[in-house]
């Protein structure tokens, strides 16, 4: 019967019948599976709330097991001596005061090298030895000072840290265009360098892009985004001390007897609670922090980091993280170095190389120990870049760039926790038998 339908009228089917069996009989077609590499298939927000669903079910349970286990272990006592040992003395803030030292000094010496009051020899003399004493200062007070805690003490060198690369910008830009424009005087004063100070760059311009406005509106969400990770950081110190640091001293026999099975297993353990407290932190500074002072300071260019999180390399990882970092790197480091005959791989190199002393130099001189740990991670960047680079591709490229963040950061953790106590609290009985 179908065959007579077929080939009625001599002439093949008709464009009727063949809609019709379009419709009702034929019910393939050439496509692709959704989960294939092929398909144009793209919306899989589905899968990423199932991933955050067991996400927080897993850490749940991990939760309650820790509490089960432990009971209550956060201490506000020991909460505050993280900050301070004697609450009537602050001797991180009151060095975070004398910055402005250093400040008034740059001012000065600009002054007079625009004045031509002083030649560029001298005025570069002033700046190395300012910009040394900013470095040194700090340190030495931290590692003299015992009443310095750890926690005050990498405050405060970051404090120092970064009024070091503003003034280093603020250095070159006003020789640049001293030279290049001849101009004897620029907005060299107080204002125009406190704004800079304040201002959440490290690259100094002569005049910065503005907004028209403050906008009240997304001022106040960032200041709620604030307040409320202000609470979130309370539960950052309470993922600390429940869940990281039970975990941080079940690990010290294991460090001390090689026991490489256990080791591995207490690295897995500590590696969620320290991912999601970095997280945490990457969203209450890049974003809510940054985005609440360029608000109101109406400092237009809000590009504090690019899409991270998609990197599939090492490299594209480390110059989008952190964009005002990424910026200085580029424009008074590694361009400098090209333009005196370097090479990139050198370049780059040198710039990793300055990224791991700094590194180092605000991990090991608050706890008061030099174990380069910190340094050799940052330096190990270098030969990681380039297998992923050239071995790794799309996806496992991705996935390689989030493992060495959530297992590079507690392997450096362990690390420096295991030297801490060898070094400052092995011989304390109380603190062995805790451990």
């Amino acid at each position: 019967m179908l065959s007579s339908v077929f080939f009625f009228g001599g002439g093949g089917v008709s464009k009727t019948l063949l809609d019709y069996f379009s419709l009702v009989i034929l019910c393939h077609k050439l496509q692709e599976s959704m989960l294939s590499s092929a398909s144009s298939f793209r919306n899989y927000r589905g899968v990423l709330n199932w991933c955050v669903v067991m996400l927080v079910l897993s850490n749940a349970r991990l939760f309650l097991e820790n509490l089960l286990r432990y009971g209550i272990l956060v201490d506000p006592i020991q909460v505050v001596s993280l900050f301070l040992k004697d609450p009537y003395s602050w001797p991180a803030a009151c060095l975070v005061i004398v910055s402005n030292v250093f400040i008034f000094v740059a001012l000065y010496t600009e002054r007079k090298l625009a004045m031509g009051s002083i030649s560029e020899k001298v005025g570069l003399l002033i700046y190395i030895f300012n910009l040394t004493v900013i470095l040194c200062f700090p340190m030495v007070v931290v590692l003299k000072l015992p009443s310095i805690t750890p926690v005050g003490g990498a405050f405060t060198l970051g404090v120092y840290t970064i009024l070091f690369l503003k003034l280093y910008s603020y250095k070159d830009v006003n020789r640049w265009c001293r030279v290049r424009t001849q101009v004897k005087y620029f907005a060299l004063c107080f204002s125009d360098m406190y704004y800079f100070v304040f201002a959440p760059t490290l690259c100094y311009e002569l005049n910065f892009p503005r907004s028209e406005s403050i906008r009240m509106g997304f001022l106040l969400r960032r200041l709620f985004e604030m307040v409320v990770f202000m609470s979130v950081r309370h539960i950052s110190y309470l993922m600390f001390f429940q869940w990281m640091v039970p975990i941080i001293r079940s690990s010290m026999k294991p460090l001390q007897e090689m026991d490489y099975s256990r080791m591995t297993e207490r690295l897995l353990r500590l590696a969620v609670p320290n991912h999601l407290i970095w997280l945490i932190f990457f969203y209450c500074f890049f974003h809510s922090s940054m985005n609440f002072v360029a608000e109101l300071l109406r400092f237009g260019d809000r590009e504090f980091y690019r899409d991270w999180w998609n990197s599939e390399t090492i490299t594209y990882f480390w110059q989008n993280w952190n964009i005002p970092v990424h910026k200085w790197c580029l424009r008074h480091f590694y361009k400098p170095l090209l333009r005196r005959g370097a090479g990139k791989l050198l370049s780059q190199s040198a710039v990793f190389f300055a990224s791991a002393f700094f590194h180092e130099y605000l991990v090991s001189v608050p706890l008061r120990m030099f174990r380069l740990w910190a340094f050799m991670g940052m330096m190990a960047q270098l030969p990681l870049a380039w297998f992923v680079a050239r071995f790794l591709r799309g996806n496992y490229g991705n996935a390689a760039v989030w493992l060495s963040l959530i297992i590079g950061q507690p392997i450096a953790v362990l690390m420096y926790v295991h030297d801490y106590y060898v070094t400052h609290c092995q011989d304390d009985p109380t603190i062995t038998e805790a451990l």
